[in-house]
């Protein structure tokens, strides 16, 4: 069953209108036809059977037609990650989606070697992750800023969960409530990073086992330690 992600409200007999993309892949990729079902989700509504009601060269539009899944909350688990490059960032980006999570935020740390980010590809990932997924939302995801900005608007009450390699820190246990993981460059945080970090009551220094891990790895690997303890 295709999945396809809207911005339009979805309702029983709603009529949506698809983005050119969407109506080249169903026309040119997929072979789909005039009368064929898809299922559309935007993040509010639930999840919805459609039919495909046009179906042109750029152009289609869906009608609603019967509510499958209700929209359920997503885990409220964050992931703060230091930005690599292009292809690593686009990694975490889908991984993180897959995983669940509900806010992604990149930062520039000391020791961070990209200079842009492209949010509306980062976007563009996401969507395609949760409609793979089936994840009924898109993660939001936050304009890049420097790491010290971040935490210094951190809210209250969300514990910020920081693998340190080759640090004292202790293995995860069993917690609950509103959690962030933050992910920093390869080759660590510079002293600066951890100047700041150190100074913040709400960040909760782990280990993420043994090994030095890339940046890539650590993400996932604690995104799902966090979800297995209990966190988000």
């Amino acid at each position: 069953m295709i999945r396809l992600h809207v911005e339009a409200d979805l309702s029983a007999g709603a009529s949506v209108e698809a983005t050119e993309g969407q109506a080249h892949y169903l026309g040119g990729v997929m072979r789909r036809s005039i009368g064929d079902t898809v299922r559309l989700f935007n993040g509010r509504d639930g999840e919805w059977d459609s039919r495909i009601a046009t179906l042109s060269r750029g152009k289609a539009g869906f009608t609603a037609a019967t509510l499958v899944r209700p929209q359920a909350g997503d885990e409220d688990l964050w992931l703060m990650f230091a930005v690599l490059k292009r292809d690593t960032t686009d990694l975490v980006v889908q991984k993180a989606t897959e995983l669940g999570v509900s806010v992604l935020i990149p930062v520039f740390t000391e020791r961070t070697n990209a200079g842009r980010v492209n949010l509306d590809r980062l976007r563009a990932i996401a969507i395609e992750a949760s409609e793979q997924s089936e994840r009924l939302t898109v993660p939001d995801i936050r304009p890049v800023r420097q790491l010290h900005d971040n935490l210094a608007e951190w809210p209250a009450g969300r514990s910020l969960f920081v693998a340190l390699e080759r640090a004292d820190t202790q293995k995860l246990t069993p917690s609950s409530g509103p959690a962030g993981l933050l992910i920093g460059p390869e080759g660590g945080f510079g002293p600066r990073d951890l100047m700041v970090l150190d100074r913040c009551r709400f960040v909760r220094p782990i280990s993420l086992g043994p090994r030095i891990l890339r940046a890539e790895t650590a993400a996932i690997a604690g995104l799902a330690l966090l979800q297995a303890s209990g966190c988000g």
